[in-house]
Formats: C-alpha cells, sequence, structure tokens
C-alpha cells in the first residue's frame, strides 16, 4: 500500500506527468508471434488525467487453442478462457484508456502494444494511440543497467516485490514500479518533456532535432496550419510524436498503422494536407 501511495504520489506531483494519464499496459498470450498469437489476460493500472485510479485486469478468449506451455508459464487454460468475451468486445474499452495515455511496460513497444495493433486489425481498426511509450527494457539498456534485464531480476534489484509473476496486474504494477523507482535513482536524465524523454529512451542523446536533416524541424516550411508536416525538399517530415523527425516514406516502411493514424479522423485535422500525404506516398 505505502508503494502504491508513493506511486501516485509521483506522477500526479511530477511536474512531467502532472495533468496526464498514465497507465501500465502487460499483456499474457497464446504465444510469442505478434502476427500470430493472440491476447488471453490485458492489465492497465494507473491513473487518468484527474488522479483517478484505474486498475483493470481482464481475461480475453483467444479464439484458438492455448499452447500447454503458454499456460504453464501464465497459469491460463483453455477451460478459463470458455466463454469469456472476446477481444472485439472489450476493444473500445481499452482503446479509450489507452488513446492519448503515457503508456509504460517492459518490452512494451516491441511485443505487447504490436500484439495490440494487430488484434485490432484482425477486427478491422486500427489501434489506440498513446501520446508516448516510455519501455522500461529500454529504459535500462540506455541507462546501461547491467544483465539481467528480464522484469523479475530488475523488480529484484531495485527492491520491488513482483508477486504472482505472469499476471498480467502482476507484471503491469510491478513495470509501473520499476519505472517510478529508475526516475527517482536517474533522476537527471528525466528533466525532458515528454516527447524528448521517449526520444531519448529510444534514440540516446545522439538524435537531435536537426541530426540528419541539417536544419531544424522549426526552418522546415510547414504545409499545414499548425506546423505537424513539414516538407524538406521532395520529403514529408513528421514534427511531433514518438515519430517526431521522420519522413512519411520512412514511417510507412517502418510502421505503416501509425501513417493510417495520421489520416484517420483521430489524426491530422486538416484535411488538405491528409490529402497531400495521400498524393505524396502515392507518387
Amino acid at each position: 500500500m505505502l508503494k502504491e501511495c508513493a506511486l501516485r504520489s509521483f506522477f500526479m506531483g511530477s511536474d512531467l506527468f502532472e495533468g496526464e494519464k498514465v497507465l501500465s499496459f502487460d499483456l499474457e498470450t497464446t504465444g510469442v508471434s505478434t502476427q500470430r498469437d493472440r491476447i488471453v489476460q490485458f492489465a492497465l493500472i494507473g491513473t487518468l488525467e484527474d488522479g483517478t485510479s484505474v486498475n483493470l485486469e481482464q481475461i480475453v478468449n483467444p479464439q484458438i487453442p492455448i499452447p500447454y506451455d503458454s499456460s504453464r508459464i501464465h497459469g491460463l487454460y483453455n477451460d478459463d478462457v470458455r466463454g469469456k468475451a472476446t477481444f472485439s468486445a472489450v476493444a473500445d474499452q481499452i482503446a479509450e484508456l489507452i488513446d492519448g495515455a503515457i503508456l509504460v511496460g517492459h518490452n512494451v513497444r516491441k511485443f505487447d502494444f504490436a500484439m495490440l495493433k494487430n488484434e485490432f486489425l484482425r477486427i478491422g481498426r486500427l489501434a489506440p494511440q498513446p501520446k508516448a511509450i516510455m519501455d522500461t527494457l529500454e529504459l535500462v539498456r540506455r541507462l546501461k543497467i547491467p544483465r539481467p534485464h528480464n522484469l523479475g531480476s530488475l523488480c529484484q534489484r531495485h527492491g520491488i516485490r513482483l508477486e504472482a509473476a505472469h499476471t498480467a496486474a502482476a507484471d503491469a504494477a510491478a513495470t509501473m514500479l520499476l519505472f517510478w523507482r529508475l526516475s527517482v535513482e536517474n533522476a537527471a536524465s528525466f528533466r525532458k518533456s515528454i516527447p524528448e524523454l521517449e526520444r531519448w529512451i529510444v534514440h540516446g542523446d545522439g538524435a537531435k532535432d536537426a541530426s540528419e536533416l541539417g536544419r531544424g524541424l522549426n526552418d522546415l516550411e510547414p504545409v499545414d496550419s499548425l506546423g505537424k508536416i513539414r516538407r524538406d525538399e521532395d520529403q514529408l517530415i513528421v514534427t511531433f510524436g514518438r515519430h517526431r523527425g521522420r519522413s512519411i516514406n520512412e514511417i510507412q516502411s517502418s510502421e505503416p498503422s501509425y501513417v493510417g493514424w495520421l489520416l484517420s479522423p483521430s489524426g491530422i485535422e486538416c484535411e488538405a494536407t491528409k490529402d497531400l500525404i495521400r498524393e505524396h506516398l502515392a507518387s
């Protein structure tokens, strides 16, 4: 209880996260393939913008058999998911929480969120877009913390009790506490804006505003009134979010679903800019 209070106080009192929706996200699945496997259980734990606590854990019917080796890890068997809600039934609830949130997780960028995106694609929808992703696996590597980097070992090293490991809620709560502990122990590295912090975790200090472009983003010609998309010769450059400083073509190659979101009603506000992006990709 003391840890929960300290954690909540940190996120509500921190200048960096004040007024933000901060959620730790974890999945249990039928396997490790983000393309073929399915979600069996999900958890979202943290706070909303007004400080309201979120503590959601739910079993999901994956609609495919759960391999025995996977069940041995997370303790969920085919009988446990029989009759439970399918992903399509919980998609709206997940989307509402994750959209615009600072999402915390361990290997969340390459596994949990990648798995989630594919589940949304299976039901014909784009995944919700978090404001930022704070991946504790990426973070411990950036901070050069010695191996092993699995969640259990990191929690033990930092004095965090991980009870009922490999249940979604337990792993999500432990990851949030790990992120908090790392932010306290490495406070100087966290004196950044949210976009700067995410970019530093992913790319390090070498990824600067004017790195590969030769000019700062603000020097480029805006193609919409808010300057969210700017032109660098024959390239269109995104100036916000986790792909800040990258061209539309690069993003289309690495994460086409993000371009789909840019062009969706929830993405860029300017319809003329959306048309320009479509024409650019088609050329």
